[in-house]
């Protein structure tokens, strides 16, 4: 049955509170779930990660058979199911993580949200790239057999300006370069988005398709799929 909020036992309580360049990160806990909210928009929590396993587990299924050691990079660290999921798979090689936020690694190095990435933080595979996302994807030369991106609740709906660079015709060629022949593109968002797969194709993208997750309530939340043809 879905979660109903009690008026006293689960009122949020913030735990932290961070001023930092691209706005307010603010780390609350709501009963046995903690919460990540940025300047003002609720994020992510921790109630339940079925959608964030999905983009990590979407993307390894849909990778040409027989490749080996595959390199992720997982854009957005937020509560941490997404690295958690990479790391407990031994087939990943690389698993890379950009987050923009040092507030949100800091919680996850030495906070209440260690619970659920320590193991993964800890694993030799891993690396924190602490930068922008959306400015790693245009500067790097570094290449990828997958990109699993959730920095938003979805194309149509971002955290900040900036972040509607990645959906744009120029963010999804930077996208497509950053991978390998074969590389996968997975994108999570709150709700589907028929324009955004338009725009994958349009960006050179093959075997575009999204994969739900329903909710208790309202839309399902989905991952996005595409891949770099061959």
């Amino acid at each position: 049955m879905p979660h109903t909020f009690g008026p006293d036992t689960d009122a949020p309580v913030t735990l932290d509170r961070r001023e930092g360049p691209y706005g307010e990160v603010v780390l609350r806990r709501r009963g046995e779930d903690f919460e990540i909210i940025a300047n003002g928009c609720f994020l992510m929590d921790t109630s339940d990660g079925r959608s964030e396993r999905l983009l990590i587990d979407a993307a390894l299924a849909a990778l040409p058979a027989g490749r080996t050691g595959p390199a992720v990079l997982i854009g957005g660290l937020g509560v941490g199911f997404s690295l958690a999921r990479a790391a407990a798979e031994p087939r990943w090689g690389r698993i890379a993580v950009a987050e923009r936020e040092q507030a949100i690694v800091d919680w996850h190095l030495a906070g209440p949200l260690a619970g659920i990435s320590g193991p993964a933080l800890a694993d030799p595979r891993t690396e924190v790239l602490t930068t922008d996302l959306v400015a790693y994807l245009r500067t790097t030369t570094d290449r990828y057999d997958a990109l699993c991106l959730d920095i938003d609740n979805g194309p149509d709906w971002t955290v900040t300006e900036d972040n509607g660079n990645l959906y744009s015709p120029a963010g999804l060629a930077d996208c497509h370069a950053r991978l390998t022949p074969g590389g996968v593109l997975a994108v999570w968002s709150a709700q589907p988005s028929a324009a955004f797969e338009q725009a994958l194709r349009n960006a050179g993208f093959q075997g575009v398709r999204t994969e739900e997750v329903g909710v208790a309530r309202g839309v399902p939340d989905v991952v996005h799929l595409a891949i770099r043809a061959l």
